[in-house]
């Protein structure tokens, strides 16, 4: 699941929004739709993630967030690590290659490191 999905997910459940209702209204496959959500789509278009903030009624603060975390959520991510150090090379190899063995506590303070630099 990608962080956009996993927000729709939350802002749909909180308003008890079936999937299927929600991809007709939006005119949607319901098989798109949850392929969205569980992150097997990649990222959506600028004009769908306007359209699913204005289905589910999502305020100025709630629009960004849903814009910010749909630039998060590609689900195959490159890494160009071409002219940096060999170090910063490793740290990407390394992590491509161990990330879904990677307990949820290192995740989350890999990304404590990130957000913090960023």
């Amino acid at each position: 699941m990608t962080p956009f999905g996993r927000k729709v997910r939350e802002l749909r459940d909180a308003q008890g929004i079936p999937l299927k209702r929600m991809a007709q209204d939006l005119h949607l496959s319901s098989a798109y739709l949850s392929a969205l959500e569980r992150g097997n789509r990649g990222r959506p278009a600028p004009g769908l993630i306007m359209q699913i903030a204005g289905y589910l009624g999502c305020i100025w603060d709630e629009v960004e967030e849903l814009k910010a975390l749909a630039e998060l959520s590609h689900p195959r991510v490159v890494v160009d690590t071409a002219g940096l150090g060999p170090e910063r090379t490793e740290l990407a190899n390394r992590l491509s290659q161990r990330i879904r063995d990677l307990p949820d506590t290192a995740i989350e303070r890999m990304l404590a490191i990130v957000r913090e630099a960023g």
